[in-house]
């Protein structure tokens, strides 16, 4: 086979039409070969390649010979001292880290580890048998693909709702969908997975993890599985094993499908990303990557740089010191947003990439170069910004053009919808955009990513069922998963007979997301809560790839009600521009009336008396539609109509004294959660009460009523609206 020397630049295996460019970094290396194999059942390479060339710390080679489809992984020579952060095995086949398809997953193995497993200096010895029959390979691919018209929606991010989803899960079970694609990529561009979405009316999905990832071999030992893919080992890969075509260049032209029909609808992609930890664990992991590449360049290495430093809870951190992890996270991203067409990311335990030294440092390089880059700098930017490591926790404190999950918000309300006291003022933070949060770096309303659930922990059906969490089928004694759920059960632990109980539980569902959808900010759905998606009180399901995480789609007409309801929440924060502000409410008059009103239930305003009471369960949010103070895209002022929400923690009613008003204009009730089906129109005059029933929120809406209807004050009589 001829060998040229190629060029170090770009990493990773480039097809580039008549030929194969190999290019591998590693600082410490002494010796790099390329390994060929002729299939995913080989036992061993068909041939072995010494990369000829070592320029910039990059060893690479050109091959003439090589085409598109070719299976090749990698054996790294250099010292294996474990004492000195160096883990290099020549006798293990690693992955290329710029692999842009996987064509074999790993096969569990004791080959699979560069140590003697059971050996009484465990990672201190040295395994010399060879894994090739069971290391994971990596595929060339040809990226050529037809986008045709294909353009990124770039939907502005007040107006955007996120709708959480793992692909298997939520088209596993679809009846609608046939059956040999459920589960993958191109069940997304299904007709009734778009018509499910643009009924929902959301306009972005997030998927959970789609890099390819490793599945634990103790999950797998005890029949369970990385459902979730919070393990990845290759960030330019799509996972295969979502994918319904079987060969690996089939898998990326699937997931270009699915953006490109995405996209067509309207609807954004992002990706759940994970560049903080890899599926290599700690020091007694296994050889998959870049431990056998480079192990004291790719990671963040102890005092005794035998251990790893571990922000992560998974064994291992990625160095964000080194400048070729930098490179490496940085060519993955926008590797998915040119040639994959994404359009954004929700970056995983986010705090881990910004620790440049031990803690977390806002000014780190990682911000730096995304906020230079000018491709990334123009996408959807999401932290979770905590890790597990100490000062993770980082709610407020990452730098503008992010967004953040804001686990301030879903607490405090979770708190006030379980009737906890003392959290109404906290409320009324939270429902105006966490100004006290994101402010002060000169960050707007839209830097909230508002939930309420989230793949991590309790559905929203389970966490007004549950008080406990409920994880046996984990095999860990329930020892796992967050114990603080912050969740209240409305009576009963789990499933529950009592048509009282069933009520209230569904009211308290449609509270969550009646307030979710309504706040300042951006929110985001977890897939299923719209049609009450349970997991049996797990709230740890990362390891169930089964019915308890996948969505039931044999809806009842509860269901049926619940998705209808959901959808015309979105509708109507989507048609209300006064609860999709780009700006911080200022409270002050403006046109006539304050841009935002906080009301006791006798119509007068919020006093520091009832700001601080323990027993106020009950608050009322005044929004006035013509003092917003904001433009449109073309310089127009922006006005809509003036809402009332009020928000009823209580158990019993709370008759709410409606705000004076000019002229003949009356408030029109538009929503209310003590009703499941569509509420019927009702008008309510100024200064009269508004029965505001017990743990329930009602919307109205300033409207002037036709010449000769009556009001509620006239009569008990209603009509649909």
């Amino acid at each position: 086979m001829r060998v040229w020397p190629g060029e170090p630049y770009p990493l990773g295996a480039t097809w580039t039409g008549v030929g194969v460019n190999f290019a591998l970094f590693s600082a410490h290396a002494t010796k790099v070969e390329l390994c060929l194999f002729d299939s995913v059942d080989a036992t061993a390479e068909s041939a072995r390649i010494s990369l000829p060339e070592y320029n910039d710390m990059v060893w690479h080679a050109f091959l003439p010979d090589v085409r598109p489809n070719q299976l090749y992984g990698y054996r790294v020579h250099g010292p294996y001292e474990p004492a000195a952060g160096h883990r290099f095995n020549p006798n293990k086949v690693v992955m290329d880290p710029y692999a842009k398809s996987v064509a074999r997953a790993t096969k569990w193995a004791d080959e699979m580890f560069g140590y003697r497993v059971g050996d009484p200096e465990a990672d201190l010895s040295f395994d010399d048998r060879d894994n090739a029959a069971y290391a994971p390979l990596a595929a060339v691919i040809d990226p050529a693909f037809t986008w045709g018209a294909d353009r990124p929606p770039r939907t502005p991010w007040r107006n955007t709702v996120i709708y959480e989803m793992h692909v298997r899960g939520f088209s596993k079970l679809h009846p609608e969908i046939d059956p040999a694609v459920r589960g993958t990529y191109e069940a997304l561009t299904r007709e009734a997975t778009i018509n499910h979405l643009k009924k929902l009316g959301v306009t972005a999905i997030e998927l959970m993890p789609v890099h390819h990832h490793t599945r634990d071999r103790y999950l797998e030992e005890k029949g369970l599985t990385n459902y979730w893919g919070y393990n990845t080992f290759g960030y330019f890969a799509p996972e295969r094993r979502l994918a319904r075509s079987a060969s690996p260049a089939g898998a990326v032209r699937e997931f270009k499908r699915m953006v490109r029909t995405l996209h067509a609808a309207g609807l954004e992609v992002i990706l759940d990303v994970v560049y903080n930890h890899t599926a290599e664990g700690n020091q007694l992991g296994p050889t998959l990557s870049l431990r056998g590449i480079d192990n004291a360049w790719y990671y963040r290495l102890a005092e005794d740089p035998r251990y790893y430093m571990d922000f992560t809870g998974c064994g291992n951190t990625l160095n964000m010191r080194s400048p070729q992890v930098l490179q490496l996270i940085m060519d993955s991203l926008r590797y998915w947003v040119l040639e994959m067409h994404v359009d954004g990311f929700r970056f995983d335990l986010a705090s881990a990439l910004a620790r440049e030294l031990f803690e977390v440092d806002r000014l780190s390089s990682f911000f730096d170069i995304i906020h230079q880059d000018p491709v990334l700098s123009q996408v959807k930017l999401i932290a979770e910004p905590w890790d597990l490591g100490q000062g993770g926790y980082q709610v407020g404190n990452f730098p503008v053009l992010w967004t953040e999950w804001n686990g301030k918000y879903r607490d405090t309300v979770r708190r006030f919808w379980r009737g906890d006291a003392n959290t109404v003022s906290e409320l009324a933070t939270r429902l105006s955009g966490s100004n006290d949060l994101y402010a002060h770096n000169g960050r707007q309303p839209y830097a909230s990513i508002n939930f309420v659930t989230a793949h991590d922990g309790f559905t929203l059906a389970d966490l007004v069922s549950y008080n406990e969490k409920h994880n046996e089928a984990n095999l860990e004694d329930n020892k796992d998963g967050e114990n603080n759920n912050l969740s209240w059960n409305c009576g009963a632990e789990g499933p529950a007979d009592d048509p009282g109980i069933t009520a209230l539980r569904a009211r308290q569902v449609r509270n969550f997301l009646t307030t979710l959808l309504l706040s300042q900010g951006v929110p985001m759905l977890s897939h299923g809560d719209e049609v009450g998606r349970t997991q049996k009180g797990n709230n740890n399901a990362y390891c169930q790839d089964n019915e308890i995480t996948w969505i039931n789609w044999d809806l009842s007409d509860e269901q049926k009600a619940l998705l209808d309801f959901t959808a015309r929440v979105i509708h109507l924060r989507l048609s209300q521009p006064v609860l999709r502000r780009r700006k911080y409410f200022q409270g002050r008059n403006i046109r006539g009336g304050k841009d935002v009103a906080w009301l006791m239930p006798d119509g007068h305003e919020m006093d520091d008396d009832a700001w601080n009471a323990d027993f106020v369960r009950s608050i009322g949010m005044m929004l006035w539609g013509n003092a917003i103070e904001e433009v449109d895209e073309r310089g127009e002022v922006i006005t809509g109509d003036t809402l009332l929400l009020l928000l009823n923690a209580h158990s019993d009613p709370v008759p709410f004294a409606m705000p004076r008003l000019d002229g003949d204009q009356q408030w029109l009730r538009v929503l209310d959660t003590a009703e499941p089906a569509p509420c019927c129109e009702k008008y309510v005059k100024p200064g009269d009460q508004f029965p505001l029933q017990g743990r329930s929120v009602a919307v109205l809406k300033v409207s002037a009523p036709s010449r000769g209807r009556r009001t509620a004050a006239d009569s008990d009589e209603t009509r649909p609206s």
